[in-house]
């Protein structure tokens, strides 16, 4: 067990006991990594030098698993509440009243720039002493940022596997994938072609780790085939560049190719391409800014937030 200890506190930041509080409830240094956004050489010296520290064995690890040490519970039973007493804190202090306190979304680049920036907009305008704080991370990465307080609320693709029953979401609006060469290339224009025949054209998609790359190698695979990108960017901008100079096909979100339609064509696909939708997410356990309570007004204007 932890010694009793008597005099001052050791000399160890709070930093270090936050990433021991992330592996000891997850038991995973990669996905403490991926929710404190360090590296997982990071969190695993930072546990290092906790353990150091205290002259104590934090943590059981070997190829398979990560497990607490018997003096790693008796730390997680002491951290655990004041982890959970500063986050209570913080949000109290955010929502209250008396504290201007900042609108926190996250969302993609693209939700922000073809979506949301005439929202910022008119906030902005409307509430020009609240600050909007934007974090730009995938659709996946957002949740996270929920899930970890980081943000009031997140504007996200659905389907989205990395939602849970932690997070209550809303349907803002539909939209409909796009197939899209560059207007000079590959002469495709008015042709129906099938799923298949596009495999035999380089395609341009999102990284892998984002929900569009995983809702549309779950497409091609529930039709018996095998998509293969040429290249795997993590910005729809960027595929598009690459499209408008003949680099290969790509697709996007239909309120993408709204505002860049004179540089491209439409693609005419004999599959039906399932719809998504734009959605946004909040923790129904917390209670959100009065910044965050206003935007949500522009959203869904009828009665704000949903029911």
């Amino acid at each position: 067990m932890i010694k009793e200890r008597k005099g001052p506190f050791m000399d160890i930041s709070f930093e270090l006991y936050k990433v021991f509080y992330y592996v000891a409830t997850t038991l995973s240094f990669s996905q403490a990594s991926r929710q404190l956004y360090i590296s997982q050489s990071a969190v695993s010296q930072s546990i290092k030098s906790l353990e150091q520290k205290l002259g104590h064995p934090l943590f059981l690890r070997n190829t398979k698993k990560v497990a607490l040490t018997p003096e790693g519970e008796a730390l997680l039973r002491h951290v655990e509440p004041a982890v959970n007493l500063l986050y209570e804190g913080e949000n109290q202090l955010l929502n209250s009243p008396s504290v201007e306190a900042p609108l926190r979304i996250g969302a993609s680049d693209t939700i922000c720039r073809y979506f949301l920036v005439p929202y910022f907009q008119r906030f902005h305008r409307e509430h020009p002493n609240i600050r909007i704080k934007v974090t730009n991370a995938t659709s996946g990465d957002c949740v996270s940022l929920l899930q970890n307080n980081k943000v009031d609320f997140i504007v996200v693709n659905a389907p989205n596997t990395h939602l849970t029953s932690r997070e209550t979401w809303y349907e803002i609006r539909e939209f409909q994938d796009i197939f899209v060469a560059g207007k000079n290339y590959f002469a495709l224009e008015g042709k129906k072609l099938s799923l298949s025949q596009l495999t035999e054209y380089p395609i341009l998609m999102l990284e892998k780790s984002s929900t569009t790359s995983e809702f549309f190698h779950q497409l091609f695979v529930r039709h018996g085939l095998s998509l293969s990108p040429e290249a795997e960017l993590s910005s729809n901008d960027l595929l598009l560049d690459l499209a408008r100079i003949g680099l290969g096909i790509t697709v996007v979100p239909d309120f993408v190719l709204a505002h860049q339609r004179e540089d491209f064509y439409k693609l005419e696909v004999q599959e039906t391409i399932p719809k998504r939708q734009l959605v946004l997410a909040h923790n129904s356990q917390l209670s959100s800014s009065p910044g965050a309570e206003k935007f949500l007004h522009y959203l869904f204007p009828e009665a704000g937030m949903p029911e």
